[in-house]
């Protein structure tokens, strides 16, 4: 018997492109959420559920398919709340949707902004012992695919693709590049050949609108992409800077080379998925 989670299972990598969400935490402080935390988003899921709830629902009905736990940063024992939050707004809402399963990198758990940095000095055991409890408890919350968001070293990313192997579920890892590099300095053709070598979908998140074209031409097969406004992060003070924008223009260009799955990331909100789900119309 083909159930509901099983059609939705078959949508990953998709036939078609799936549009994902933006941001949660533009759009937490949008819904008047504080984040000065080092929990960050996970501590509205923790502390305010029905705020991450209430941004799930905004994002649905701006046209996106995919929800993202509130989970990039949330340590073990949230992981799953934050799943099944998602999946009752999905079910709720939009009932063909997907839910992903967030995890960020290491540097997301430090909260200092070393995710766009990378090369933390830990072993490959190390981060081995941190991701490998993580991953397992999310995958069995029951997501309908994992997301390995904001990877900024290649070091990183062997240990995520590996730990990815042995779950038994659909998953993209995407990295935080700028230009033709990881944020930790390596090329794109190495972290992306790493991916290919396994069933994981490749993808290019919290990154400026300006790489993602790039970064799709390295990717061998489809991929997955969802940058930010094109601003910095200061993680010093803990606020964005300089100037960017969401160009939804930039979508069509992204999907004829490749990408399966397009939204935004940080200071991406509603009213731009709403504007990329238009631009696939």
């Amino acid at each position: 018997m083909t159930t509901a989670a099983t059609r939705r299972r078959r949508r990953w990598p998709p036939d078609g492109v799936l549009v994902l969400d933006g941001g949660m935490s533009n759009a937490l402080e949008d819904e008047g959420a504080d984040l000065a935390d080092p929990l960050w988003t996970a501590r509205v899921l923790r502390d305010e559920p029905q705020r991450v709830a209430a941004v799930h629902e905004r994002y649905f009905r701006a046209g996106a398919d995919v929800a993202t736990s509130a989970t990039y940063q949330a340590p073990v024992e949230l992981l799953g709340h934050g799943v099944a939050i998602a999946r009752e707004v999905r079910d709720r809402v939009a009932p063909h949707g997907l839910v992903a399963g967030s995890l960020g990198p290491y540097g997301a758990l430090l909260a200092d902004g070393s995710e766009y940095r990378g090369r933390y000095g830990l072993s490959a055991a190390a981060l081995r012992d941190v991701h490998g409890p993580r991953l397992e408890a999310l995958a069995a919350a029951g997501p309908d695919v994992i997301a390995v968001e904001t990877v900024p070293d290649l070091d990183e990313a062997l240990v995520l693709l590996d730990l990815l192997g042995g779950l038994g579920l659909p998953a993209w890892l995407s990295y935080a590049v700028v230009g033709d590099r990881t944020r930790a300095g390596q090329p794109l053709t190495e972290a992306y050949a790493a991916v290919a070598a396994t069933d994981v979908v490749p993808g290019v998140n919290c990154s400026a609108p300006g790489d993602v074209l790039g970064a799709l031409a390295l990717m061998a097969g489809p991929g997955v992409v969802y940058p930010n406004r094109g601003e910095d992060w200061d993680g010093t003070h803990k606020r964005w800077t300089g100037a960017g924008a969401f160009d939804p223009g930039l979508v069509p260009p992204w999907v004829a080379a490749g990408a399966v799955g397009v939204g935004g990331c940080c200071r991406v909100g509603p009213d731009d998925i709403r504007a990329v789900r238009e631009a696939l119309a």
